[in-house]
């Protein structure tokens, strides 16, 4: 039995008896990551995973980038403040409003928009995060009318928005689209769709959670990509290492009525000094090493491709082939447990961790993760992972004869 699982058990095809599908995902979410923790190497130590005192220590490096000794920030002034202006100026935009979170930022800036259009559609990628994460907050909250456009694991066309066969207030862009494996339109794509939408009179807004990380894929600096929409969205712990919150950038009178919507969804917080000061300090330490951790993801994407070739596995996939950001993912033809435990194994015993992420299942008997780089990951050599992948197959390898033999017993 896993180490810290209950022997509570469900009956799965072929009478075999599994931990409560519940229980297995978190004894071995505790066990990956109490073992990403102690690894003394990995390719992405998350912060947010981190103990508080570690966390805490993040607020170190704020006296470099505000002054401590101003008065603290009372709803919404001061260092709040003090972000929003630098993250209006990164972006390029008339003004910015800090949000406690992403999900609030977006609903509050499409009804925004939806009043002055007209109209409350919002056309969006089915594999956008509000449509997979955040309970149809759009339709059920912000009286938002969501249609999807575009499929597959590629970003929307500019055809697909011109021939799109209803009428729709405002196009919504994730940037990079997470879900489909952190994609990224060329440069190109990304202008003519934007012309597309503006030429049915529709507003395009951003979703930039992690738009920090596109400038090396388009070759283009922050303002100029985000000048091509009419609002942006960007996230300060997705990329920055933040302890949390999000910020609205675009014109002034929308920022302005956003302000008054984040008061009546109760995003006015009395005090946010901490999370604006972690902002600052990723903004600062953070945002300039991206660009390094995309062209390394890269060399780490390749380097997983031979490695895989090397052992001999069946079949594998790294997506995007050449990543668009600094995150990407991998598919392996084995089941999700059998690669997580594998995966997890690996660490403990070597004390490398290769894949820190969840595996998970999209299909029976394929297995996905996300990878990321981060700067612990810029250590790293081709043949690093060449040789990590080698120590992780081994080991899935063998979980995998155990599978199949468990499977014998229970036919």
């Amino acid at each position: 039995m896993i180490p810290g699982m209950s022997e509570t058990t469900e009956q799965v095809d072929g009478g075999t008896e599994q931990p409560a599908e519940e229980e297995w995902r978190a004894g071995h979410r505790e066990r990956r990551i109490g073992a990403h923790q102690r690894s003394k190497r990995t390719l992405a130590r998350a912060g947010w995973l981190g103990t508080l005192r570690e966390r805490l220590a993040l607020l170190e490096h704020a006296p470099d980038v505000h002054d401590l000794d101003e008065r603290a920030d009372i709803y919404g002034n001061g260092v709040v403040e003090a972000l929003e202006e630098k993250v209006a100026a990164l972006l390029g935009k008339e003004a910015a409003a800090f949000f406690p979170t992403g999900t609030m930022a977006q609903q509050i800036a499409l009804r925004c928009w939806a009043g002055r259009t007209g109209n409350p559609t919002v056309a969006l990628h089915p594999l956008a995060h509000p449509e997979v994460y955040e309970r149809h907050a759009f339709s059920q909250v912000s009286g938002l009318r969501p249609v999807h456009i575009g499929g597959e694991s590629r970003q929307p066309t500019a055809d697909e928005v011109r021939d799109f066969d209803e009428p729709f207030g405002a196009l919504m862009l994730e940037l990079p689209l997470r879900d489909a494996g952190f994609v990224l339109p060329t440069w190109e794509e990304l202008t003519e769709v934007v012309a597309a939408a503006h030429e049915r009179d529709a507003v395009v807004h951003f979703d930039g959670a992690r738009l920090w990380e596109s400038t090396a894929h388009f070759g283009r600096p922050l303002d100029e990509i985000a000048d091509l929409a009419d609002s942006v969205y960007v996230s300060f712990y997705k990329s920055l290492d933040g302890y949390g919150g999000a910020a609205l950038a675009g014109p002034k009178t929308l920022v302005e009525e956003a302000r008054a919507w984040r008061h009546r969804y109760g995003g006015m917080v009395f005090q946010q000094f901490p999370t604006a000061l972690a902002a600052l300090v990723g903004l600062e330490r953070e945002l300039p090493r991206l660009p390094d951790y995309v062209r390394h993801a890269r060399v780490v994407a390749a380097a997983l491709r031979e490695g895989f070739a090397a052992a001999g596995l069946p079949w594998t996939r790294v997506h995007p082939a050449e990543p668009h950001t600094f995150e990407f993912q991998v598919w392996l033809p084995y089941d999700a447990r059998t690669v997580s435990e594998a995966a997890i194994r690996t660490a403990e015993e070597t004390g490398t961790t290769l894949f820190g992420n969840a595996w998970e299942a999209r299909f029976p008997g394929m297995a996905w993760t996300e990878v990321g780089i981060r700067a612990s990951g810029l250590e790293w050599t081709a043949d690093d992972v060449k040789a990590a992948v080698a120590e992780f197959v081994s080991r899935l390898t063998e979980e995998a004869g155990r599978e199949s033999a468990a499977d014998e017993i229970g036919r």
